[in-house]
């Protein structure tokens, strides 16, 4: 376990975690949202823990994890940590199941994640991106502290990402 909260512990991901992942990643509200990953069968499931999820670990000690209620193993979402190349910062991520919605898991996890990255990490800076038209994402960053400093089109990008950040830095 990674992290826990009230309500929710955050794990590392493993290839068990295919079914869940191929649901997530198809999930009406995740296509729309945040992208279609073109992840349709099990095995792409498994390939996209191990390229993705996994390979962010090891490469950075960090990544996103998977969420689930602490009175049972079923995982109900992602929430962690990504550094992209389009971004100067981290930024901290979350997608939760549709049946998980408003209930404030997300707020929790990502609370929890940006805590993480700025008091054990020692991250001064964390970021987040969400498509703009995103309302209840954009109230959970904000809720957990981050400010609004633009909209921007991000390199290989189709659409533009509302950007926020949490901490020192100012770009």
């Amino acid at each position: 376990m990674i992290l826990q909260t009230a309500r929710l512990r955050l794990r590392a991901a493993e290839a068990s975690d295919a079914a869940f992942i191929l649901e997530l990643l198809n999930a009406p509200g995740f296509v729309q949202g945040i992208g279609d990953r073109g992840v349709r069968t099990l095995e792409e499931a498994q390939a996209y823990i191990e390229t993705r999820i996994i390979s962010s670990y090891l490469d950075h000690g960090f990544g996103m994890w998977v969420v689930t209620p602490r009175d049972s193993p079923e995982p109900i979402g992602l929430a962690g940590l990504v550094k992209r190349e389009v971004l100067p910062h981290v930024d901290v991520g979350y997608a939760f199941l549709e049946r998980a919605w408003g209930q404030g898991y997300a707020q929790e996890a990502a609370a929890a994640v940006l805590a993480h990255a700025q008091e054990v990490l020692g991250l001064e800076t964390v970021a987040a991106i969400v498509n703009p038209d995103n309302l209840a994402s954009r109230r959970v960053l904000e809720k957990i502290g981050l400010r609004f400093v633009d909209v921007r089109q991000l390199e290989g990008w189709d659409q533009p990402s509302a950007y926020y950040l949490a901490g020192v830095g100012q770009t």
